[in-house]
C-alpha cells in the first residue's frame, strides 16, 4: 500500500502585531520625550584620560566661559515632583526681594543655564532666545556680590543629594576657577566633577588650592 505523503509547509511568521506594537511605542516616546534645552554658553573644555562619567541627575553645574563669565545651572532631581528649580528660585527672589510670576517660574523650571545678575533674571525669563544671548553678562562672584554662592546655597537647600560640577573653558583665567572653588569650599562642598570632554575628573578642593 502506498504511503501517502504531506505536504510540508514552511513556517510563516506574522510580523503585523510586531509592527503594531514598535508603532505604539515609537509614538509614545515621540510624545513623552523631553529634549535638553540648549545650554546659555559654549564651552570648550580640556581634555581627559578619565573613564569616569558625570552624574546626569542630582547636578549643579558652574560653566566658565572663555571670557571669565560664571554661568548657572541646577537639574529637577530624580523626582521632578520635589520642583527644585522653583524653590531656588524663589527663595533667591526672597533674599532680593524680587518676586517672580506664576508664568516666569514655569519658564524658569523648563530653562537651562543662565549667566545674568539676580535683578535682571525676570527680564530675561520673558524675553525671546536672542535677546537672552544679549543679556548673558555672567553671575556676579565677587566678594561686594558674590551671587553664585546665593545661587548654591538654595540649591543645596532645596535638594542636599545634589553633586557639583564645574565646566570650565580651557582658555578661562585660573583666578576665575579658583574663586568658584573657593565658594564651592565656603559651603562645604569640597569634592566635585570637572567636567572635560565628556568625561569627568574627581578633584579634591585641597589638591587644587595647594597648586
Amino acid at each position: 500500500m502506498a504511503k501517502v505523503k504531506i505536504a510540508v509547509r514552511s513556517p510563516r511568521i506574522d510580523m503585523t502585531p510586531m509592527v503594531d506594537l514598535f508603532m505604539l511605542l515609537l509614538t509614545f516616546f515621540m510624545m513623552t520625550t523631553s529634549f535638553r534645552p540648549q545650554e546659555a554658553v559654549q564651552v570648550d573644555t580640556p581634555n581627559s584620560i578619565s573613564e569616569k562619567t558625570a552624574p546626569e541627575k542630582n547636578v549643579m553645574t558652574i560653566f566658565i566661559s572663555k571670557d571669565n563669565k560664571v554661568f548657572f545651572n541646577v537639574d529637577v532631581g530624580l523626582d521632578t515632583a520635589m520642583h527644585v528649580r522653583r524653590k531656588v528660585l524663589v527663595d533667591v527672589g526672597k533674599q532680593y526681594n524680587i518676586k517672580f510670576t506664576e508664568e516666569q517660574i514655569q519658564k524658569f523650571e523648563k530653562m537651562s543655564s543662565f549667566g545674568v545678575p539676580i535683578k535682571d533674571l525676570p527680564s530675561y525669563i520673558d524675553a525671546d532666545q536672542n535677546q537672552r544671548d544679549q543679556m548673558q553678562t555672567g553671575i556676579p562672584i565677587d566678594s561686594a556680590d558674590n551671587q553664585l554662592a546665593i545661587w548654591v546655597l538654595y540649591s543645596r537647600r532645596a535638594n542636599d543629594q545634589l553633586e557639583a560640577n564645574i565646566k570650565g573653558d580651557m582658555d578661562a583665567d585660573y583666578k576665575v576657577v579658583k574663586r568658584v572653588l573657593s565658594i564651592l569650599q565656603d559651603y562645604n562642598i569640597n569634592k566635585f566633577n570637572l567636567t572635560t570632554n565628556l568625561e569627568k575628573v574627581e578633584v579634591k578642593l585641597d589638591e587644587i588650592l595647594k597648586q
